[in-house]
């Protein structure tokens, strides 16, 4: 069997080309060149014999230079997707790689590649980012013998790159991702942990028959595998690569439909579809020529702390240079680059340290709101302060209804954080103007910056002063008891607080995170479907993951819980699939790994004092940020839809009790009527719970053809 890589000027100038196989390759561009890699039964010594295409000398010679230059690919923000048969040795047919990768067109504007020999196929779709010349995939080694799909950046590929080469490897391009070839060759699986970026990839290695996936230690990039019917594994960034494959199985999880409810996002590994999983952050999976489906399973490979460490005197000044660092690092880049900048701490350290090192003024893009959540001014102070080009657009108008339709094709699931539609609107306008842009998102986990860490460590605190059975008993009935008052000032709103005083740790914990409470989504639920869920609490993962951290520290408990729930699931979910839906490429500095065990380790006194988050952090702004910006609490980065929802009661009435949500079977729609009047005659703030049935709508409407209860029954999951 040879591995044959037909090189675009060999292949074609705009026209098809039919390789042995079947498959079919098309041109993308001259300026990005591509090669279609195939294993053939018959060694072919030239790529003309498949297609006729007369090119000058002159122009075959430049083409063919920029087809080695390939050999092979780039770091850049990516699109990718596979097919693995680990016992049938056919190949995966082109026409299965070509809807995967279409369907993800929107993350690799700028070029595609294939390649598939038997019991693998990959294909790419390639957003350039860096070595934009030389950076097409997949990407092989010189003998074809290793082969890699990749979406992401590896920021410490250069140092990783030295110590290769001085272990004999020759490399032929400056791209991070020659360096997973090279890399997987001289330490195997132990790979992943070397890896300082964001990333998700495939690696067939042919020698050794098996399949490696992996993903970054955060999830900032995805990675999604149904194993089909016929015994294949298949893999895409997005949900909607794997969607695309008319044998996946369709049907919806109710334990995730209860958990998206809950949470406002399906956590890792689920998705709402029962077929599809997620590779979790920090895991990898190897998959072997051989070995029946199934048999492989996620391994981790990175680990968060899980106890504190000492701190430091000299915390401040370490964490100015581990941020000095971390952002530089995330400069690399052979296009435009900018950065978000709200009016809040963590994207203006963020731009203010990213101002200094760029050698130009930087490119700055804010979304406003009118209104008490409008930070247009307070980002037009940094902006002023660092010289930036900057940017900034009022986000008021837009019409959320329809964004409730736009959000689950985005995602490929229901999606519940309504910050997603100005995250994409802030996207947008980026993208205008840049190709990659930097963000804050991570400040809140790692620094504590969150309201719910300061309740949850007084409510820790109080608990610990109360014997069980007062705190039980005594507080439990005051929070029963207490109204709950959605629009009173939030002094008076003492529902949550009570509450969670009752509870033990970890329940009281996820009390604050959890949206909509069981009574009330339950009831929201069809009566079949809520004995189905009957027995499960999406709490249990809170309290396992509490668990694991050290019980004399609760601040580290929430921190940790959130690593691996709140902020894959929501917040990096969110910032991948809106700025990969324009093309757009976002690296948040401040979830750099070995910044996020730094953070996560310091004790609470540096993090959380006085009823104020983020000290350490606020040390560091200090320097960095003008005196009025540190004043003003914190904002969230959403607009307020309780009076647009009740403006448009009789709009979401039709919506949600229409021809989608009532043939789905799923929802009492008589509940459902009955909370959209609460809310609309003002009686209550039901918006949490609209805005999640509004997108779970817009996902059923778009997803007509998935039929209902072909799930395993909850016990099965719970197992």
């Amino acid at each position: 069997m040879h591995d044959h890589v037909v090189g675009l000027a060999d292949l074609f100038c705009n026209v098809h080309a039919t390789l042995p196989s079947g498959i079919t390759v098309r041109h993308c561009t001259d300026e990005v060149p591509f090669a279609f890699r195939i294993s053939t039964g018959a060694l072919v010594s030239r790529a003309s014999s498949f297609g006729k295409c007369r090119l000058s000398r002159a122009r075959r010679s430049r083409l063919k230079r920029k087809n080695n230059d390939f050999l092979h690919g780039g770091g850049c923000m990516c699109g990718v997707a596979g097919l693995f048969h680990p016992i049938n040795p056919a190949v995966p047919a082109a026409s299965a790689l070509r809807a995967m990768t279409d369907a993800q067109r929107h993350r690799g504007p700028d070029g595609e590649g294939f390649h598939a020999e038997p019991h693998v196929g990959f294909g790419h779709r390639r957003l350039a980012i860096v070595d934009l010349a030389g950076g097409a995939q997949p990407m092989a080694t010189d003998d074809g013998a290793i082969v890699v799909t990749f979406n992401g950046e590896i920021y410490n590929h250069e140092s990783l790159r030295r110590e290769l080469v001085a272990l004999g490897h020759v490399f032929r391009t400056r791209s991070d991702t020659e360096v997973l070839l090279h890399g997987w060759r001289a330490w195997g699986p132990d790979l992943p942990a070397r890896l300082v970026g964001m990333f998700a990839f495939a690696l067939w290695d042919r020698c050794g028959r098996r399949l490696f996936l992996a993903r970054d230690p955060l999830g900032e990039k995805p990675l999604h595998y149904a194993w089909m019917p016929d015994g294949s594994l298949a893999f895409a960034s997005e949900i909607g690569g794997l969607t695309a494959l008319p044998a996946l199985p369709r049907g919806l999880d109710p334990v995730a439909l209860d958990d998206f409810l809950a949470l406002g996002y399906v956590p890792e590994p689920a998705t709402i579809h029962a077929a599809i999983r997620r590779l979790p952050p920090a895991h990898m999976m190897l998959l072997k020529v051989g070995e029946p489906a199934g048999a492989a399973v996620p391994l981790r490979f990175w680990s968060p702390p899980r106890e504190v460490g000492q701190g430091g005197a000299d915390a401040m000044e370490t964490l100015r240079d581990r941020l000095d660092a971390a952002v530089q690092a995330r400069m690399m880049a052979d296009v435009p680059l900018g950065a978000f900048l709200s009016g809040g701490i963590d994207s203006g350290v963020v731009t203010g340290l990213a101002a200094r090192a760029a050698g130009q003024p930087l490119a700055t893009f804010t979304m406003g709101f009118a209104g008490a959540a409008d930070e247009r001014a307070d980002a037009a102070l940094v902006a002023a302060l660092y010289h930036t080009r900057h940017v900034a657009e009022n986000g008021a108008a837009v019409d959320y209804l329809a964004m409730a339709r736009e959000i689950p094709r985005i995602f490929g699931e229901p999606f519940g954080d309504h910050s997603a539609v100005p995250t994409l609107a802030v996207s947008t306008l980026a993208r205008r103007h840049v190709t990659v842009a930097l963000s804050g998102d991570g400040g809140d986990e790692v620094f504590a910056g969150y309201r719910r860490y300061r309740f949850h460590a007084l409510a820790e605190a109080t608990r610990r002063l109360l014997p069980a059975g007062l705190r039980r008993g005594a507080f439990g009935a005051l929070a029963r008891a207490y109204p709950k008052l959605d629009r009173a000032p939030r002094w008076l709103r003492a529902k949550t607080t009570l509450t969670e005083i009752s509870l033990d740790s970890a329940m009281g914990y996820y009390g604050t995170v959890c949206k909509l409470a069981a009574d009330r989504r339950r009831g929201l639920l069809a009566p079949t479907l809520r004995a189905r869920l009957s027995g499960y609490d999406p709490s249990s993962r809170f309290a396992t993951l509490m668990a694991e951290c050290d019980p004399e520290e609760p601040l580290l408990q929430a921190q940790y819980a959130d690593l691996h729930t709140y902020l894959p699931g929501d917040i990096l979910a969110k910032v991948d699939r809106t700025s990969m839906a324009v093309s757009l490429e976002v690296r948040p500095p401040l979830l750099d790994p070995d910044l996020v065990c730094w953070g996560l380790a310091l004790p609470a006194r540096m993090k959380l004092r006085g009823g104020v988050g983020k000290r350490v952090l606020r040390e560091v702004a200090q320097t960095l940020l003008p005196d009025e910006l540190m004043q003003r609490a914190k904002r969230g980065f959403a607009d307020d839809l309780s009076g647009r929802f009740r403006a448009d009661g009789q709009r979401i009435r039709q919506r949600l009790t229409g021809e989608a949500m009532a043939d789905s079977g799923l929802f009492d729609l008589r509940a459902i009527t009955a909370l959209v009047d609460q809310h609309e005659a003002g009686i209550f703030n039901h918006t949490q719970a609209l805005w999640h049935l509004l997108v779970v709508e817009g996902f059923l409407a778009g997803a007509a053809t998935l039929p209902q209860e072909t799930t395993p029954t909850v016990a099965q999951r719970i197992a």
